[in-house]
């Protein structure tokens, strides 16, 4: 039980890292275009992202897929600019032509991206554990944990923001994608990988 709550904290932590906070900012381009409202599809999305960043862990841990990591580096602010990039339309569009369903993909294919950035330090963790089920479910417990929480903080700052800043909602959501977007620049330049 001690070795499982090393891998929850290790997931929680994961996520929370400010040093390297692609994945807090992956999170704030998902929630942006959503409200208290929808905070069951918010957590639908987390919880895809969950699932998919543990099953890329999972092929990586057994050998099943192995990626370069350093193309991956790359990929992971792709994902993000991408989101950002996807919000900027979603918040144009109108009501009948918004779908979960675009969501769900995309959060599906870019949490496989990031759990392979994250399955090299797994792997050599995992290198002296014999059983690696129960590190690998402690280590997705952590990352909903965190994901949970930071999607509901983002929901507060954003409902705080709109309703007592008296800002729209498709405002709200295109400064902080254009935000998101400036951020990750950087990043895409820095782990460019040709």
């Amino acid at each position: 039980m001690e070795n499982l709550w090393f891998y929850v904290q290790l997931g929680f932590n994961h996520v929370l890292d400010f040093s390297a906070y692609d994945h807090i900012l992956f999170l704030i381009a998902l929630a942006l275009p959503f409200t208290f409202k929808n905070w069951k599809n918010v957590l639908l999305l987390a919880t895809v992202f969950t699932i998919a960043h543990c099953s890329s862990l999972v092929l990586s841990v057994f050998k099943v897929v192995v990626v370069d990591v350093y193309f991956i580096e790359f990929l992971i602010p792709v994902t993000i600019f991408a989101t950002a990039v996807f919000n900027l339309f979603y918040s144009k569009a109108g009501k009948e032509q918004k779908s979960i369903f675009l969501h769900i993909i995309a959060t599906l294919f870019f949490g496989l991206i990031h759990g392979f950035g994250f399955s090299n330090y797994f792997k050599m963790l995992m290198a002296e554990e014999e059983e690696k089920l129960a590190p690998l479910f402690g280590f997705a417990l952590g990352i909903e944990f965190s994901q949970v929480l930071i999607v509901l903080s983002i929901l507060t700052v954003a409902f705080g923001i709109q309703s007592w800043g008296n800002v729209k909602q498709q405002n709200f959501v295109v400064i902080g994608s254009v935000i998101v977007l400036l951020v990750t620049i950087p990043m895409l330049i820095n782990t460019f990988p040709w």
